[in-house]
């Protein structure tokens, strides 16, 4: 069985095992809910997108938003990594992890005036600017700094990606960029205040895409503009041609890293534009299929009757794993040992007080009370989109690099959840 994160992730007899270490044997040793990530999974990831960017000036800038966790940061800025962010909390967080703000590129709809301020003393790359209004405060607090603010204007190109319509961000509907009709002139604007160096464009149309088609074609409509952009004398220095890769949840078969880079690569060379430097913001494709998400089984109800349901009740939750729950996301459930008999139909579910709190339906598993069960490609919008809802605590997180098992993150407690909160 060919599994999503193959072939760090493989049974080994009946084992499931992420890097050769049995998935059933750190839950035991860590406890569960847990989530486990393969170190050598996301190098292999990030390598790949290198490897067909190699002899072109560029920058593969992962998109943090994904796994926020400092030991993923860590991995990928030893590995010469940028880093994309949307707020000043992750820039805290990928200095404090030893990476080199002057390769961050700085996107996010609402930055507040603190944010900018913090990432002007820290030195980031550029900003991805996404409003005219965003402009000129931006322009305010670099002159107030002593500063030029280095900017990059994000284009809304008005590009369908064809994904999940919470994860699209390049249609005119969409909340994010500047309209592909408003550029030119926003760049204008921006080229006439002393305050900001105009130094890029940038576009990103959604996320879990699976086609090139609509890489391609935002593409062009970024290289009109640059060439419009141009031709009013503003210098554009670099394309950011974002991120949004997919990645196989169950079926879907999304382009490599390598053959959409060579794709975008080939379009860059026929326009003429093969000379600019060329960056991009991958953050699932990185991390996606590197974790699991580890959960015992509690629980099993078994319907009262034909039409009834089987739930399978775990201790991982909503609160843990958001994805299924928000965009009814499907994602593979694996028993981490293999038992033999009959396999019952299930909806995976967990303790939540919620009937949205669920992780899978109708999932054929051969199991007991005291198994555990892994929810695989979980290393991505997973633990960063975590909560405390119910007064749970967060999971655990390790992170296995070979023969080397680390704890990345010890399990909260509850005294935590409230130990900033005061009684009357």
């Amino acid at each position: 069985m060919n599994l999503p994160g193959a072939p760090f992730l493989a049974r080994q007899g009946r084992e499931l095992c992420l890097e050769g270490h049995a998935l059933a044997e750190l839950a035991a040793r860590f406890g569960t809910p847990l989530y486990v990530y393969s170190r050598g999974a996301m190098l292999r990831a990030f390598q790949a997108y290198e490897r067909a960017l190699h002899g072109r000036r560029h920058l593969v800038c992962y998109a943090m938003k994904a796994n926020s966790s400092l030991a993923v940061l860590q991995t990928f800025a030893q590995a010469g990594a940028g880093f994309d962010i949307v707020s000043g909390g992750e820039l805290a967080r990928v200095l404090a992890a030893g990476g080199d703000a002057s390769r961050v590129v700085f996107s996010g709809v609402g930055k507040t005036r603190a944010e900018m301020r913090q990432a002007l003393q820290a030195g980031v790359r550029c900003f991805n600017v996404e409003s005219q209004d965003e402009l000129d405060t931006l322009n305010a607090e670099a002159l107030a700094s002593g500063c030029r603010a280095p900017v990059s204007l994000r284009v809304n190109p008005d590009v369908d990606a064809g994904t999940h319509p919470y994860i699209s961000t390049g249609l005119k509907g969409n909340k994010f960029g500047i309209a592909h009709a408003q550029a030119l002139g926003a760049y204008r604007h921006a080229a006439s205040l002393p305050g900001l160096h105009v130094v890029g464009i940038d576009c990103h149309i959604g996320s879990q895409i699976t086609q090139l088609p609509p890489y391609l074609d935002a593409l062009d409509r970024l290289l009109d503009l640059v060439e419009a952009v141009e031709a009013a004398g503003i210098p554009i220095h670099h394309v950011d041609v974002g991120g949004g890769l997919g990645i196989t949840y169950t079926d879907e078969t999304p382009p490599d890293a390598g053959a959409l880079v060579r794709a975008l690569l080939q379009r860059l060379d026929e326009r003429g534009h093969g000379h600019r430097e060329v960056l991009f913001e991958p953050g699932r494709s990185l991390v996606g299929n590197a974790g699991v998400l580890l959960a015992e089984v509690l629980v099993l109800k078994h319907a009262l009757d034909a039409e009834g349901k089987n739930f399978c009740i775990v201790d991982a939750a909503m609160n843990d794993l958001v994805r299924p729950a928000m965009y009814e996301a499907w994602m593979g459930i694996e028993p981490c040992v293999q038992r033999d008999g009959p396999a019952p139909v299930w909806d995976v579910v967990g303790p939540v007080c919620e009937s949205g709190d669920w992780l899978g339906r109708a999932r054929a598993l051969a199991v007991a009370p005291g198994d555990v069960l892994a929810v695989l490609s979980a290393g991505a919008y997973g633990m960063t989109m975590a909560s405390n809802y119910n007064t749970r605590p967060r999971a655990a997180e390790v992170m296995l690099d070979g023969p080397r098992v680390h704890l990345i993150r010890e399990r909260e407690d509850v005294r935590q959840l409230f130990a900033g909160e005061r009684l009357l």
